[in-house]
């Protein structure tokens, strides 16, 4: 069956979508911001790592409003990935998914992820508001770890969730305190069900991973600053473009800086830079700007202001959404490499493209609200990753101020954000089938 074959009424999503209340929505967004509050920047950074007290304590305080209204479940997994759930007419049919992640940067900003949770839970208000129950349950999903700025690598509820025989691998990561994953995933389960215990919450009582998904729709901000430079208020996104990461080391030999002569040095420095230009140089000559080449990460040794370096290691970071291009770095990267060197693939992920028909549902969705809007690559990862995998899935993004993001002066207009959620509210009411008034029907099969 096709996804849209059984799409709602869109008179019924424009009522909801016009539900959404913009200054709600900011209210979630800022009290969520206090949690982890840092006060720096434009807006006040925030540091709320994965899994640690503030993230706890910011996932009670995000589901205790539903907690406790009729029609409404919270759940936890085995990733610790938390599931605010709007039961439907039909609740044996898999769920409409939304939502994103509440873990931040060391130092971030209040948006991020932070704003796909409160955008999903904005429409869980404007459908109360109207009194309208959906065919299909909808969740909202708070996924865990996906900056990987604690436990390393990013992404770990949403990839264990798509594919739980991952999840082992994860549990014995340990934090920069010596904390492995497994503990504080036990932690977090032991203190959301300890809450709805006390508090007398309804409870999801199987959330198995891989759970059947009807589909997944992710809203973001952009983090980047194409959308605010066109003057547009949200991104269709259809595709997330691929990356690989490269370590590079170049070897030399130590001498004294003073009393070599340079036709005797093998100065691994002047060597690691002639490559680094040549790969810049590259990017900058390519005639693509979808092509990005990032050079993050270097390291000298022994790092001595009077000593020719004896070694040097390196960090390439391409991303484009064509495989081919990707090739042509790598093919560069061995090109120039000194005699010696070692090249080592850290990462390796193609482009992952989005549901053609959700794409088509979102531009749909813009264009009936009379949102301006384009569609977009995004250049970063996001928990729509490992989902698209599993599950029809698409992204919405709202515009970033000047593209600042994983900083304090992270920032989006309150009203971009409640455009980019009106339509995000347009499609879940779409996808979840059609709406009546809060009166349940016989379950029939999905």
């Amino acid at each position: 069956m096709n996804l849209l074959d059984e799409v709602g009424d869109a008179t019924v999503a424009h009522e909801v979508a016009h539900a959404v209340d913009a200054a709600r929505l900011e209210a979630r967004l800022r009290g969520l911001a206090a949690h982890g509050a840092v006060g720096t920047g434009t807006s006040g950074g925030v540091a709320r790592q994965a899994l640690s007290a503030h993230e706890l304590a910011a996932r009670r305080w995000l589901v205790q409003p539903f907690a406790q209204r009729p029609g409404y479940r919270i759940g936890i997994d085995a990733a610790a990935n938390v599931f605010v759930r709007r039961d439907g007419q039909e609740s044996k049919l898999s769920p409409v998914v939304t939502g994103s992640h509440i873990d931040t940067q060391p130092l971030g900003g209040w948006l991020d992820g932070a704003f796909g949770v409160a955008a999903g839970l904005e429409v869980f208000d404007a459908l109360d508001r109207l009194g309208l129950q959906t065919r299909r349950p909808i969740e909202v999903a708070m996924w865990t770890n996906e900056e990987g700025s604690r436990f390393a690598p990013g992404l770990m509820g949403s990839v264990a969730f798509t594919a739980p025989q991952c999840l082992d691998a994860f549990l014995g990561v340990r934090d920069g305190e010596g904390l492995c994953f497994e503990a504080a995933r036990d932690a977090a389960v032991d203190d959301l069900r300890g809450e709805a215990q006390r508090q007398g919450w309804a409870w999801m009582d199987d959330t198995p991973l891989a759970r059947p998904v009807h589909c997944f729709v992710e809203a973001h901000i952009e983090q980047g600053p194409v959308l605010e430079a066109e003057g547009l208020q949200v991104g269709c996104v259809t595709a997330i473009q691929g990356v690989r990461w490269f370590r590079i080391t170049v070897p030399g030999r130590s001498a004294h800086a003073g009393t070599t002569p340079p036709a005797s040095r093998d100065d691994a420095q002047a060597k690691a830079v002639r490559m680094a230009h040549a790969l810049l140089d590259h990017a900058a000559q390519y005639g693509d700007d979808r092509l990005r080449l990032t050079i993050g990460r270097w390291e000298c040794s022994p790092g001595s202001i009077n000593t020719i370096a004896d070694r040097v290691v390196f960090t390439v970071d391409a991303r484009h959404p064509e495989s081919a291009a990707l090739d042509a770095v790598r093919q560069l990267i061995h090109a120039a490499l000194p005699a010696g060197g070692q090249v080592e693939v850290l990462q390796d992920k193609p482009t992952v493209r989005f549901d053609a028909a959700l794409a088509s549902l979102a531009r749909e969705a813009c264009a009936a609200l009379q949102l301006s809007h384009r569609e977009m690559l995004s250049g970063a990862f996001h928990d729509a990753m490992p989902l698209a995998g599993f599950c029809p899935t698409a992204m919405l993004f709202a515009p970033s101020r000047a593209g600042v993001s994983h900083h304090p002066d992270e920032d989006t207009r309150i009203d971009d954000l409640a455009a980019c959620t009106r339509a995000l509210a347009w499609c879940l009411a779409r996808l979840a089938g059609p709406l009546a008034s809060s009166i349940p029907n016989e379950p029939s099969k999905d």
